[in-house]
C-alpha cells in the first residue's frame, strides 16, 4: 500500500498517473479530502473508487452515518488499511486542506 498527502486535485491527477504506470488499478486508488463534497468531486472526476461497505462492513457503515466527519474519515482509512495511527496522521493532513491518495496493490 501506498499513501501520499498531496495539495490539490491536478497533484492527485499526475499522481493517479504515475501509479497507472506502476501498474496500480483505479479501482484500487482512493482520494479523501474532508469536505465531502471536494472527496466526491475528486473521486467522480479521476474515476478512481470510493469506500464503500466491502471495505469497512456494514457497522462502521452506518455507523459513520450518525459520525462526525473526522470519525467518518479515519472510519473509512482503516477501511482501506490503514492502521488507527496512520488513520488519525492522515485525517489530520485533511484538515490543512490536503487530499490523501490511498493506492493498494491490486488484488491477484
Amino acid at each position: 500500500m501506498k499513501t501520499f498527502v498531496l495539495e490539490n486535485g491536478v497533484q492527485a491527477v499526475e499522481k493517479i498517473e504515475q501509479l497507472e504506470v506502476e501498474g496500480f488499478k483505479k479501482d484500487n486508488i482512493y482520494l479523501f479530502a474532508h469536505d465531502s463534497n471536494r472527496s466526491k468531486h475528486l473521486t467522480e472526476n479521476t474515476n478512481t473508487e470510493s469506500v464503500g461497505i466491502t471495505d469497512q462492513g456494514i457497522f462502521t457503515a452506518v455507523k459513520n452515518v450518525f459520525s462526525s466527519r473526522g470519525d467518518e474519515l479515519r472510519a473509512k482509512f482503516e477501511g482501506v488499511g490503514l492502521s488507527k495511527e496512520e488513520a488519525e496522521k492522515y485525517e489530520e493532513e485533511l484538515d490543512y486542506g490536503k487530499v490523501v491518495l490511498v493506492a493498494k496493490y491490486n488484488d491477484k
